[in-house]
């Protein structure tokens, strides 16, 4: 008898629930499109061909990989008496204009340097920090993340040079704080150049913060390396491994 007016109340319950679900899907009856519009896939955006490290433009220069040898760059002749590889001389010439006309004075300070150059500049800087109470071991370590050994110093590729404010007579840091160090940071891409060291990737490059060293990579590449936010190294490695879509995604959403 018990189990029977359990039961009952739930019966009616029960009904009255499919009911009231009926009356409301009447009331709001669900629309079917006899058709729907077919949609178009928006077109992706142009991405940078996989880079190739034939590539005279993208060859890799760092500690841990050599100029090759006998490797000789077609030079010609810039501003102040500065020769640059000439197969990036005219873009060199179109972003310092540029860079001029914005209101700012940029400067070349440096650009190709022979074996023997970039000997007496390591050199010097040894000798440097070795007066400053370091021993030969480690002045030469510490000389090396700031003036890159010979034969190691994309310097010698003419594909490299190092940009001041026109009043300034020291490359440091704090180039990046002054007009033409931002401009050239926000606008050297557009060129075919790319700000080389960054900074919090010293372990990764070799070297250290440098804002106003720049090198000719190419316009498409130095495209994907800006919006990458890493430094090339990271770049060439990331689509080698696969992962540079991962790498563009972490480097814009962090």
């Amino acid at each position: 008898m018990g189990k029977h007016i359990i039961w009952v109340p739930l019966a009616i319950l029960a009904t009255l629930l499919a009911v009231l679900l009926w009356l409301g899907f009447q009331a709001h009856p669900q629309d079917t499109p006899e058709s729907s519009p077919e949609t178009t896939a928006a077109p992706q955006e142009d991405q940078a061909a996989p880079p190739d490290p034939t590539d005279w433009r993208l060859m890799l220069v760092n500690p841990w990989n050599a100029i090759p040898q006998g490797y000789q760059p077609e030079l010609v002749t810039v501003e102040n008496g500065y020769q640059v590889d000439q197969r990036c001389a005219s873009e060199l010439a179109t972003m310092l204009a540029d860079c001029r006309a914005a209101g700012y004075s940029p400067l070349i300070r440096s650009a190709y340097r022979t074996q023997a150059q970039q000997t007496t500049f390591y050199q010097n800087l040894v000798q440097a920090r070795m007066a400053q109470g370091l021993s030969q071991t480690e002045a030469q370590k510490q000389a090396a993340t700031e003036v890159a050994v010979p034969g190691t110093s994309e310097h010698q590729l003419g594909l490299a040079m190092d940009i001041s404010k026109k009043n300034s007579s020291q490359l440091n840091t704090s180039f990046a704080e002054t007009e033409e160090g931002q401009w050239v940071a926000a606008n050297a891409h557009r060129f075919g150049f790319i700000v080389r060291y960054l900074k919090e990737y010293e372990d990764v490059t070799g070297y250290m913060y440098e804002p106003w060293h720049v090198r000719y990579v190419g316009k498409e590449q130095a495209q994907a390396i800006y919006e990458s936010g890493v430094p090339m190294e990271t770049y060439m490695t990331g689509y080698k491994l696969g992962v540079y879509d991962f790498l563009i995604h972490q480097a814009t959403n962090e």
